[in-house]
């Protein structure tokens, strides 16, 4: 297994993204202060129930995100309630929803 990270600067300061990485498989998120927006292993309307915000980015098999350099060229395909009223929509482009997150 495999950890990376990367930081993301926007406008209203910076979200750390966070890559857990086996043969064949990763998990990938980036988190600011806010909320969180995730690869969709991850079960955002669970983590609604926890009073956290968060969102899917775009990922598929035949076009995963693959790496921390590849979320920010991605755009939103979920959100839950608390994401929402953070202003993070559907079709949103990632870059801009991290700046929602910070």
């Amino acid at each position: 297994m495999q950890i990376n990270t990367m930081t993301y600067k926007t406008p209203n300061g910076l979200v750390e993204g966070v890559q857990t990485k086996w043969s064949g498989f990763n998990i990938l998120l980036v988190a600011g202060s806010k909320g969180f927006l995730a690869c969709p292993a991850i079960d955002v309307q669970a983590c609604q129930g926890y009073g956290a915000a968060a969102a899917i980015v775009e990922s598929t098999p035949d076009n995963p995100i693959g790496t921390l350099d590849r979320f920010p060229n991605r755009k939103v395909t979920s959100a839950n309630e608390k994401a929402k009223d953070l202003g993070i929509k559907e079709g949103m482009d990632v870059n801009d929803a991290f700046a929602l997150i910070a």
